[in-house]
């Protein structure tokens, strides 16, 4: 009888140490060595749906070793390791600890990753990527020098994309639910998302991850970013057929994603807060092109004539210039907020921007009803709906 009492005891004590660690665990650990990096800075940053947030630095020593701890995020999350230009893509999904490897000349390129399958994978994909960015470099270098014609450059281009898909698609389907698999969705290169929302074969791989995101983390901002990313994909292509999500997806149904950016006072500007009512032109651009004065002279003139009448436009920037954005901005009349990440932008990656500038038309209910093609249609587009 003793024996067994000291037996329950004891048992009794491991389920409050596992119990009062679980509580206090909610943090998760990111270690590791980083050589040639002497007195170098690097960061850790939370890669969020539409900005990045510095979390946390430290100064790398002669070592190079480096350990950061941050508070666990309530659904998976993606994060990043900065070092001056470069950066390594990893993601959290538990209270885990990951270990990096790396040089600071190949820090993105060649590190070691341990703890987590899911960030070996995201190295994978991150590799894949960098592969197709290289390849399209290397090709448009023969365009421009006449070295390729426009049906070999188009059918190059296609080839480099469908090559990262083909890797892609190894982590998307066998584990939907995985970091991985979303970050293999959302990569993009040039400004050019690989997985097209209005390709009726892309959306079938939205369609998986946005419909296990829903089922695994349902209440997760991603999940629901994914969700409306899948059903806008199914208005568009009209293939609901093939990807029945309303049934297994039960979140409110909006036809455009909701973007939120800063504009030129630092305020956050959400999308969904300027659409209430009115019939909204969204515009991403880039201040810094050739054209972008001869857009934005066209666009003065149509706010000049149907702002009163409802018309509102929401101008997204993706100047690499702060400044320069800033002051060509301070004396534009309608809303114009810019993307910190350039290029590499969530929000225009969200809506499949593959080149500037790229205009969507949301009518009065916010439904979005027109992605404009030709900019000579453009007046003519949006008068129906004012």
């Amino acid at each position: 009888m003793k024996r067994t009492v000291m037996r329950l005891l004891a048992a009794y004590g491991v389920l409050l140490l596992t119990g009062t660690a679980c509580t206090n665990n909610t943090e998760f650990t990111v270690t590791g060595i980083v050589s040639g990096a002497d007195d170098q800075m690097m960061y850790i940053e939370n890669v969020g749906i539409s900005a990045v947030e510095t979390l946390d630095s430290a100064k790398l020593s002669a070592n190079g070793r480096f350990k950061f701890r941050q508070k666990r995020p309530a659904y998976p999350e993606f994060y990043r390791l900065r070092l001056n230009n470069q950066w390594i893509n990893f993601a959290i999904d538990s209270t885990e600890t990951i270990s990096f490897e790396a040089d600071a000349g190949t820090f993105a390129t060649s590190y070691k990753v341990e703890g987590s399958e899911n960030c070996k994978a995201i190295k994978a994909v991150t590799l894949a990527q960098l592969d197709a960015n290289q390849l399209l470099s290397r090709l448009r270098k023969e365009y421009n020098a006449k070295q390729i014609s426009d049906s070999m450059y188009a059918q190059s281009l296609l080839a480099i994309a469908s090559a990262y898909k083909e890797t892609a698609l190894k982590y998307i389907y066998p584990a939907p639910m995985s970091t991985a698999a979303y970050f293999a969705l959302f990569q993009q290169i040039d400004g050019m998302l690989f997985f097209d929302i209005y390709d009726r074969t892309d959306t079938r791989a939205f369609g998986a991850v946005a419909t296990s995101f829903d089922h695994y983390y349902t209440e997760s901002p991603r999940a629901k970013h994914l969700h409306n990313l899948a059903l806008q994909s199914l208005k568009v292509t009209r293939a609901q057929r093939e990807m029945n999500l309303d049934e297994r997806i039960n979140v409110q149904e909006v036809s455009y994603l909701d973007i939120a950016l800063p504009n030129v006072k630092g305020e956050i500007i959400r999308l969904s807060d300027v659409a209430e009512g009115k019939v909204v032109l969204i515009n991403f651009t880039a201040y810094q092109t050739e054209w972008s004065a001869s857009l934005n002279i066209e666009l003065r003139e149509l706010y000049a004539r149907y702002h009163e009448k409802g018309l509102e436009i929401y101008q997204a920037s993706l100047d690499s210039d702060l400044h320069f954005w800033s002051n060509a901005a301070v004396n534009i009349p309608w809303i114009t907020v810019i993307d910190p990440e350039s290029v590499y932008s969530q929000s225009a990656a969200l809506y499949a921007v593959k080149q500037l500038p790229a205009l969507f038309l949301l009518d009065r209910k916010s439904n979005m009803v027109k992605r404009i093609e030709k900019m000579e249609h453009l007046e003519a587009d949006i008068k129906p709906y004012i």
